[in-house]
């Protein structure tokens, strides 16, 4: 495993990151009273570093230099960056990549990082994101010397300091020690460090500050923060600035401090961020307006976004509904089209950020949204979009399917007439009662739940697991169904893939007809990149 940081490590920080803030972003919501307490911190982080994510992925389709792959991140976050703790990331990313491409170690990266981002702020706060951030750089300088040239130790020793001085936030802030809470910045900050150790090390990355200090500062109240509590900080109460403005800014640097100096008055939170001539601005004001032509005067603002923090907090009033599917294959997109769902439509390899399914959202024109990942691994990324979409006065529900078959199910009982919650319910109720199976060709040697596996063999995977391994996919598919069956089962859906060899399915139906008394069998067409998928309800 990788011990200093490479391109390899690079991505696979990032990937750690985006699962890590995925696990911890409900929690990191709940926690966030400043300096506006509207419960978006974690959401803001997620889509900062999906951001980040989808850059380096497309960097490392080429051969890129550790210096070329954090820039990459650090650019990546630069445009996707969402709200203030997401905005002085992309810099603090910033400030790491100015570093390493001038030849620096990880221990240098991490204090121009934390410099970077205080000075990018108008008026940097203690017990934020920036305190964690100095904290962690702190750390690492105090191992530097006696760890010369292992990141590894430099990268565990400043989420160490990290995690310390987020322990201490609620003693620096007075709205946190009110409301009982740590920093929502920096706790997200923690998990990406975290993140990095793991990517460093080979380990499991390191855990967030609820597993190693409960009884230490208290991290979340009993229930969420979602509204301002009355404190003495003029960020944090009622009658603060109306208006989140985030824009992108095409400007030279030599604009920048006008800009700074035009917009400092219209509010707070300021933070601008980025160079080279493309910048991230960041503001809280009640005149939206005025913020932005500032950024007119200065350059060219793009991709601008205006949120109404009050508007966040209202509760959508039902209206229609839709449901808003995720699938593999074509034949799959017109399955679930012509049961009325809105579907996003997905390749091998090229998993859906949270944007394109907040697109599809958007595009339902509804006020009431279920949402089917139908796998496993996009349970972030739909929370995420699901967040964006109460955000915009979508009310959304994610149901749990970890296969498209479960989703076929629970869009088999869905009645939009009904109330939602119960069809929400009845809709959770039938994904999982649904045993779902998933047939693929082994790729090369590697070892599995089921034993080893050569290239070219089938794989009978159930529950997400690899339960028997074949030579040939009639033969296994079969041996899937029988274990599969023998807990019983009422209805069998056979899911054909676009490499799936003709008669396959005929075999299929004719062991259960012979087999299983009883039983029902259903084909599809899906045409997804694996040859079969199995549902037994």
């Amino acid at each position: 495993m990788p011990h200093t940081l490479d391109a390899a490590a690079v991505r696979d920080w990032c990937a750690q990151s985006l699962d890590a803030l995925g696990k911890a972003r409900e929690t990191i919501d709940a926690i966030n009273v400043y300096p506006v307490a509207d419960a978006d911190t974690g959401t803001n982080l997620y889509l900062t570093v999906e951001s980040a994510t989808q850059a380096v992925e497309a960097a490392c389709a080429g051969d890129p230099t550790p210096a070329e792959a954090v820039r990459a991140m650090a650019h990546g976050a630069l445009l996707g960056a969402r709200g203030n703790s997401g905005t002085i990331l992309a810099q603090l990313l910033r400030g790491m990549a100015d570093e390493i491409s001038g030849g620096g170690d990880l221990c240098h990266a991490l204090r121009r990082a934390a410099e970077s981002a205080r000075a990018a702020v108008a008026h940097p706060v203690e017990g934020t994101i920036l305190t964690v951030a100095s904290a962690a750089a702190t750390a690492a300088e105090g191992v530097r010397g006696e760890a010369a040239g292992d990141a590894v130790a430099v990268a565990r020793a400043a989420c160490e300091g990290a995690r310390t001085a987020l322990e201490a936030t609620p003693g620096q802030l007075e709205v946190l020690a009110r409301a009982g809470v740590v920093d929502a910045g920096g706790y997200g900050l923690v998990a990406i460090l975290g993140a990095l150790v793991g990517a460093l090390s080979g380990e499991q990355p390191m855990g967030p500050l609820a597993e190693r200090a409960a009884g230490s500062a208290p991290l979340a109240p009993a229930a969420p923060v979602r509204s301002p509590q009355p404190t003495g900080d003029p960020h944090a109460v009622a009658g603060g600035p109306a208006y989140e403005v985030i824009y992108l800014l095409d400007a030279p640097d030599t604009a920048i401090d006008a800009l700074r100096d035009r917009l400092d008055p219209l509010g707070d939170s300021l933070v601008i961020v980025g160079g080279d001539g493309l910048w991230n601005v960041h503001v809280h004001v009640d005149d939206a307006g005025a913020a932005i032509e500032a950024g007119v005067e200065a350059g060219r603002p793009h991709r601008v976004r205006i949120t109404h923090f009050d508007s966040q907090r209202t509760e959508p009033e039902p209206l229609a509904r839709a449901v808003v599917a995720v699938v593999p294959g074509d034949g799959l997109a017109e399955l679930c089209d012509e049961a009325g769902a809105i579907v996003v439509t997905v390749r091998p390899g090229e998993p859906p950020a949270s944007g394109e399914l907040v697109q599809a959202v958007r595009r339902a024109h509804a006020r009431e949204v279920v949402l089917l990942p139908n796998a496993a691994e996009l349970r972030h990324t739909a929370a995420a979009a699901a967040e964006q979409a109460r955000a915009e006065g979508v009310r959304v529900a994610i149901i749990p399917t970890r296969s498209p078959v479960q989703g076929i199910a629970a869009l088999a009982v869905h009645e939009p007439d009904r109330r939602f919650d119960e069809d929400v319910v009845a809709m959770t109720s039938a994904a999982g009662a649904t045993r779902y199976a998933e047939l693929a060709i082994a790729q090369r040697e590697s070892w599995t739940t089921a034993g080893i596996c050569q290239a070219g063999d089938v794989l009978g995977m159930i529950d997400g697991d690899v339960s028997l391994i074949g030579t040939d996919l009639a033969g296994t598919a079969t041996g899937v169904l029988e274990r599969m069956l023998a807990a019983g089962g009422e209805l069998v859906t056979l899911v054909l893939g676009a490499d799936a060899p003709e008669g396959l399915a005929a075999q299929l139906e004719e062991y259960v007809r012979h087999s299983h008394l009883g039983v029902d069998t259903v084909v599809y067409t899906g045409q997804q990149p694996t040859p079969l998928l199995i549902g037994v309800e």
